[in-house]
């Protein structure tokens, strides 16, 4: 576990689910996705949180999508694949799945809707945990579902589950991280799930992020971790700042759907994504085309106006 826990570090990629022309999981474009991923150095792989559409999927095509993904990591980093859900059972099964898989880690969102107590999240998550022999991570999300996890919570929680290794805090709320790491304990895994917090949070002993712009700039948002590991805090600083203006573009309306526009722009996948979800407005796509632009992401023959 010591050995798998040093390696669940840095920048862990939450790649996209690409939907081909019929809203149909397109695998061959993932693979393509992961093989650039892993190129430009990103140090894990995650599919179906937030970023993948889960809530989209069928419980068959996040299977699926977990055995393209293993299959195209090939152990080559680790793969953290997404398994939670506002159902239990749906929850187990994918979590099992996940373990036959061997993946290396599981991602457990709180569950969403059903906003339950302080201690029906005990419950919930030491059910998962006792299921799997995985690391556990928690996923703390308050914005989507409505329930934020407290750090009392997640320290039973540890204590009860020594598989559960770490939590991905998507809570603006930037204290939690100090209570978290203060409750918990300092060697908990926390990573960022906002992007414009991705710097600050390794400054409090953060374990790395899960940032969604990763898949418009995988290797500037691994290096935001490389340099801070490395000691380099002014180049990791200047990188926070570098990537703000993508970073608050990519949020323009609900995620996934800008990361997904913008990725369109570049020629990485067709930009679909499934319904309640819907196609960024044209206002907001001028507003990704003309960051992306700044950038230089954007294709030699495609400007602002397309």
């Amino acid at each position: 576990m010591s050995q798998m826990l040093s390696r669940l570090r840095g920048s862990i990629v939450p790649v996209v689910t690409p939907f081909d022309d019929d809203l149909a999981v397109d695998h061959d474009a993932l693979r393509t996705l992961i093989e650039w991923q892993i190129a430009q150095g990103s140090h894990g792989i995650s599919v179906t949180g937030t970023t993948g559409e889960p809530a989209s999927l069928s419980l068959e095509e996040r299977e699926a999508i977990f055995e393209t993904t293993v299959s195209a990591v090939a152990g080559r980093v680790p793969v953290v694949l997404g398994t939670g859900s506002t159902n239990i059972d749906e929850t187990l099964r994918l979590t099992r799945r996940a373990e036959q898989l061997g993946a290396d880690a599981a991602l457990v969102i709180v569950p969403y809707y059903n906003r339950p107590s302080q201690e029906g999240l005990f419950q919930h998550f030491v059910t998962v945990s006792r299921s799997t022999n995985l690391p556990v991570i928690v996923y703390n999300i308050p914005g989507r579902t409505a329930t934020n996890i407290e750090p009392a919570t997640l320290k039973r929680i540890r204590q009860a589950c020594p598989n559960v290794v770490g939590v991905k805090e998507s809570n603006r709320d930037f204290e939690e991280v100090t209570r978290v790491l203060d409750t918990v304990g300092r060697d908990f895994l926390v990573y960022s799930g906002i992007e414009a917090l991705c710097y600050p949070m390794l400054a409090l002993g953060g374990a790395g992020h899960i940032s969604a712009t990763a898949n418009l700039l995988p290797g500037p948002v691994a290096d935001l971790y490389n340099h801070f590991a490395a000691g380099d805090w002014q180049r990791a600083r200047d990188l926070h700042f570098e990537l703000y203006a993508l970073n608050d573009v990519l949020f323009i309306e609900t995620n996934p759907g800008p990361v997904k526009a913008a990725m369109g722009m570049m020629g990485k996948i067709r930009p679909h994504v499934r319904l309640p979800l819907a196609a960024v407005s044209a206002d907001h796509r001028r507003q990704i085309a003309a960051v992306l632009e700044r950038y230089g992401l954007l294709p030699a023959n495609q400007g602002v106006a397309d």
